[in-house]
């Protein structure tokens, strides 16, 4: 009786999965591109990439943080995720497991006139709580500008500004 939770979770986390085969990744928002972010209060500037695998709903991701006050210089991951495209009212929410011992949850809407919104929640390898909300403009298809807030458990919230290509 005390294994009915985690049965039923993975149960209906299975089943997303299986509907989601008929969905591809292309729904809508695009998960491959490329970012050149800056963070205002440790003055360090960020690379990311994502990048869907084929017509599935996998992606990969990378990401370094470049120069910029105390010791963020050259944080490194990568990370595998799964997109469950258009899970809630157009929302697409992100699950992933990346290096160092993270894992995250993020959440992404389109809200018309070429914004869109995003919400994460990460747990790092310092046992971190990390919570981050962001606000985008696509300029164009191709090109995207976001501005965006992150709050660590133990450390001062930080806010970045982020130009992005899609591909």
């Amino acid at each position: 009786m005390k294994n009915i939770l985690p049965i039923l979770t993975l149960t209906t986390l299975a089943a997303a999965a299986s509907a989601q085969a008929a969905a591809p990744a292309a729904a809508g928002l695009n998960y491959n591109r490329v970012g050149l972010g800056y963070n205002t209060d440790t003055k360090g500037y960020s690379l990311s990439a994502t990048a869907v695998l084929g017509s599935s709903n996998f992606w990969v991701g990378a990401s370094s943080t470049i120069g910029g006050n105390g010791t963020v210089n050259g944080t490194d991951s990568i990370a595998i995720g799964y997109l469950f495209a258009n899970v809630y009212a157009g929302i697409d929410a992100t699950v992933s497991v990346a290096s160092n011992e993270a894992y995250g949850l993020g959440l992404r809407k389109a809200l018309g006139n070429n914004f869109e919104a995003a919400a994460s929640f990460g747990r790092n390898s310092a046992d971190n709580n990390v919570w981050g909300a962001e606000l985008a403009y696509n300029v164009s298809k191709q090109i995207q500008l976001a501005v965006g807030v992150s709050d660590a458990q133990g450390a001062a919230s930080t806010s970045d500004i982020t130009v992005r290509y899609n591909f």
